[in-house]
Order: structure tokens, then sequence, then C-alpha cells
């Protein structure tokens, strides 16, 4: 049976908007890219979020949205709003994960949010949530392992790890179940790794220090300081790393 005029001129009329539908999302994207490059993350998330009501399973929109929610949580003086944010963050990078599971980046996004997590958690939760950044990191560099913030993640959580006092290893230990070993010579290795992969990403450089100077090698940690401090910010996190880093810097002898 032949169908209705009406159906035909109904298909007709989709299939000529489809291409105009995807050039807005494609214009949506250029523009939250470039909201984002001027740290104006809030109306970066609101075109990604505009973007992704026309394309709900794409993978790389997901990803967008997952990183511009937990940054936004930086920008919240609120706990309670700083936890909403993470958690939308974390909710965004399981279903970038779904839509693409071999995407080193959309794993490592959940370590990233896991690792927030922690730092607003009691101490069951930091420990919980501490298992599951290692977990999410070192799968990240199974499906990536030329990528280079999945070492700086893994760097820095051994770094972090290594360096817990006597006491808070025991109670780790006795009521919560450990950790993974970490040492802060794995965390030098990953982040030398990260610089080699990214030598032009400051906070490789940065982070580096803070891990030769845990490493006991303060001159290779003045130099990393200095190398990164050097480099110009471009990203939000940017500039709260290089204040980190020059005061660090600045109480070596």
């Amino acid at each position: 049976m032949r169908p209705p005029r009406i159906l035909l001129l109904l298909v007709a009329a989709l299939g000529c908007l489809t291409p105009l539908a995807r050039a807005t999302v494609d214009s949506l994207v250029r523009e939250g890219l470039a909201a984002e490059a001027q740290l104006d993350t809030r109306r970066a998330l609101e075109l990604f979020l505009d973007a992704e009501r026309s394309r709900p399973d794409d993978a790389a929109v997901l990803r967008k949205i997952a990183r511009l929610y937990s940054d936004l949580s930086l920008d919240l003086s609120d706990l309670s709003e700083q936890r909403k944010s993470v958690e939308r963050a974390l909710d965004y990078s399981r279903r970038a994960v779904a839509a693409d599971p071999s995407n080193a980046e959309g794993v490592l996004c959940l370590a990233v949010c896991y690792g927030k997590l922690a730092l607003q958690g009691g101490a069951r939760d930091r420990v919980k949530y501490s298992r599951m950044v290692r977990e999410e990191t070192v799968r990240a560099l199974n499906l990536d392992p030329g990528y280079a913030w999945a070492h700086h993640l893994l760097g820095r959580w051994n770094h972090e790890v290594s360096t817990l006092s006597t006491t808070a290893r025991v109670v780790v230990r006795v009521f919560y179940g450990g950790l993974p070993d970490a040492s802060t010579a794995e965390a030098v290795k990953h982040l030398k790794r990260a610089v080699e992969l990214e030598p032009a990403q400051l906070q490789h450089q940065l982070e580096l220090g803070f891990a030769y100077l845990a490493n006991n090698e303060p001159e290779q940690a003045r130099a990393a300081f200095t190398a990164g401090l050097a480099m110009p910010s471009h990203e939000k996190h940017d500039e709260p790393a290089k204040v980190r880093a020059r005061a660090a810097l600045a109480q070596l002898p």
C-alpha cells in the first residue's frame, strides 16, 4: 500500500533537517570548547548540555560534560553543591564509558571523580574511593599505555598513599582492609613518563617536582618546579598548581 502523502512529506522534511541539526550540534561543541578555553566553565557546560539533548549517546560529548561538572565543583563554595557537581560528573562518566568502553579518557574520568569523592568523604569512603581511583587508572593505562594523564594520576596516587603517616597506615589496615602497595619511586616513574609523553604540560612537571621531594631528591624537584613554573598557564587547574609549587620551591634550601 502506498504511504499517505503527508507521511512522505514528513520523511522528506526530516531528511532535510538532519544535516542542519548535525551542524547545529557541531556549532554548540565548537562554542563549548571555546568557552572552556576561556575558563568559562559554566558557559561551556551549558553549551555541551544543549549538544547532549541532540546527541544523548555521544561518548565524546558525555566525557566533556563529565569533565566540566568536575571542574565546576572547584568554583563552588558550598560543600553539598560541590558534592552534587562531582556526583553529576560521575554519572556522566559512567554513561560515557557505557557508550564507549574502550576509551581510556572516559575511564580516567571515573578515577578523577572517585578521587574527588574521597576527599569529601569520611575515613571509610576515603579508603574505598582510593582503591577505585587506582583500579580505574590502571584500567585506563591498560587501554592506552601512552595516556599521559593516566600516568599522571597513578603517579599522584602513589605519592599520596606512600606518604601516609604510620598511624594512618595502621588505621587503614586494621579498620578498612588496607590499600594496595604504593611508593614514592613509583610516583616518580609514572610522573616522569607523563612528562616524556607531554613535555609541554606544566602540571606533569609540577607534580613530578612533588614526587621528587617525597623521594628525597631535592635538586631534581627544584629542576621540575622551575621548568613547570616557566610554562604559560592555559587550563583551569594551572594557576592553583603553580601556587602549590611556588610554596614548595620557596621551602627548598
